[in-house]
C-alpha cells in the first residue's frame, strides 16, 4: 500500500474527504482541521491500495490539490489488517504489477538531472572500465557497470517521450551528451598517462579474452540490450527494484565509452569504431525497449482502470495523464 499526506485548503477539504471516503481502496482516513502551515489548510492522511494509487492521485490532481495544497506519497512496506486486505481486493490488478506513475516521473526525472554527482559517477565508472580494458579484467568491467549512472537519464528519456514532455527529453539527453564525453575524455587522459609512465600495455591485444566483446557488437549485443531495457524499466516502475542491479551489470554502455577512449589513446581505429558502434547499439536498444515497455504498461493500466470504473459505474475520465 501507499500512504498519502495531503494538505487541502479548508474550502477543498470536504470535497477531498468525500472522494476518499467513497473510494473502497482507501483506508485509515484521518482529518486534522487547520493543522498545516506553509501552505495553510487541513491535513488529510490515508492509506491507498497500491494498485489504485495512480487513479486516486489523478482524481486528487483533478481537484487541483497539487496547486492549492500539497500531495505527498510514501510507500508502506507492511500493512497488517483485514481493512488493508479488503482495500487491496477492491483495487484492480495485482500488487506486483501496480505502477504509481507519479512516483515513476519523480524518480526518473530526478535521476536524469545533469549534476556534479552524475558527472562524477560517469567519470569514475568510465575510468574503472578503462582500467578493466587495459588489464583485461571482467571484475573491473562489472564494477564499472554497477557504478555507472547512465540508466537514470535513459529511463528519463523513455518516460518523458511516452508522456510527450519534450523539455524533459532534452534535459535527460543533455545529461548523457555531457556525461559521456567527459567520462571518455577522462579515460583518454588516464590511458595516455599510464602509457607514458610505462604502466599500461604497449597496445590492445586482439586476443584479450575477457573484454574483447566490448568493441565487437553482434546480434547478442542487441538482444541483451533490449532485454536489459525491458527489465530495467519494469524494475523502476514496479516493486521489483532489486532487479535493477542485474540490469546494470548486463549493459555495456560505460565499458564501450571507456573502450572508445582507450582505443583512441592507442590510435587503434578499428577498436575505436567497434566501441562506438557498441555504444550506439546499446543506447538505441535500451531506449526502444524502455519506451515500448512503458507504452504496454500504460495500455494495460488503462484497460484495468476502465474495466474497474465500469464495474463501479463511475466515470473513467481521469484514468491517466
Amino acid at each position: 500500500m501507499i500512504h498519502l499526506r495531503l494538505v487541502a485548503p479548508p474550502e477543498r477539504a470536504a470535497e477531498v474527504l468525500d472522494f476518499l471516503d467513497a473510494t473502497p481502496s482507501v483506508i485509515n482516513l484521518i482529518h486534522l482541521r487547520g493543522a498545516a502551515h506553509k501552505p495553510d489548510g487541513d491535513v488529510i492522511l490515508c492509506d491507498v491500495a497500491r494498485e489504485d494509487g495512480t487513479r486516486v492521485l489523478s482524481e486528487l490532481r483533478d481537484l487541483r490539490l497539487h496547486h492549492e495544497g500539497t500531495i505527498a506519497v510514501e510507500y508502506i512496506d507492511t500493512s497488517i489488517s483485514d481493512a488493508a486486505r479488503a482495500a487491496e481486493r477492491a483495487a484492480p490488478g495485482a500488487v506486483a504489477d501496480a505502477v504509481i506513475w507519479e512516483s515513476v516521473r519523480a524518480h526518473t526525472f530526478e535521476e536524469a538531472d545533469l549534476s556534479f554527482t552524475f558527472v562524477a559517477f560517469m567519470t569514475l565508472a568510465t575510468l574503472i572500465a578503462a582500467m578493466g580494458i587495459l588489464t583485461d579484467s571482467i571484475v573491473l568491467i562489472i564494477g564499472a557497470m554497477i557504478v555507472g549512472p547512465e540508466f537514470g537519464p535513459l529511463a528519463g528519456i523513455c518516460v518523458a517521450a511516452v508522456e510527450r514532455r519534450w523539455t524533459l527529453v532534452r534535459r535527460s539527453a543533455q545529461a548523457l551528451l555531457v556525461g559521456f564525453p567527459i567520462g571518455i575524455t577522462a579515460a583518454f587522459i588516464l590511458t595516455l598517462a599510464l602509457d607514458g609512465a610505462g604502466v599500461a600495455p604497449e597496445g590492445l591485444p586482439a586476443t584479450r579474452e575477457a573484454t574483447l566483446f566490448i568493441s565487437h557488437p553482434d546480434t547478442y549485443s542487441v538482444l541483451v540490450a533490449l532485454a536489459a531495457g525491458i527489465a530495467g524499466t519494469l524494475s523502476l516502475t514496479t516493486i521489483k527494484s532489486g532487479a535493477l542491479i542485474g540490469v546494470l551489470v548486463s549493459i555495456t554502455t560505460i565499458p564501450a565509452a571507456a573502450n572508445i577512449a582507450v582505443a583512441a589513446a592507442y590510435a587503434d581505429w578499428g577498436e575505436w569504431r567497434g566501441a562506438q558502434l557498441q555504444l550506439l547499439v546499446n543506447l538505441a536498444a535500451i531506449l526502444a525497449a524502455g519506451t515500448g515497455t512503458l507504452l504496454v504498461q500504460r495500455w494495460a493500466y488503462r484497460r484495468r482502470a476502465i474495466r474497474a470504473a465500469e464495474r463501479r459505474g463511475a466515470r473513467a475520465g481521469a484514468i491517466l495523464r
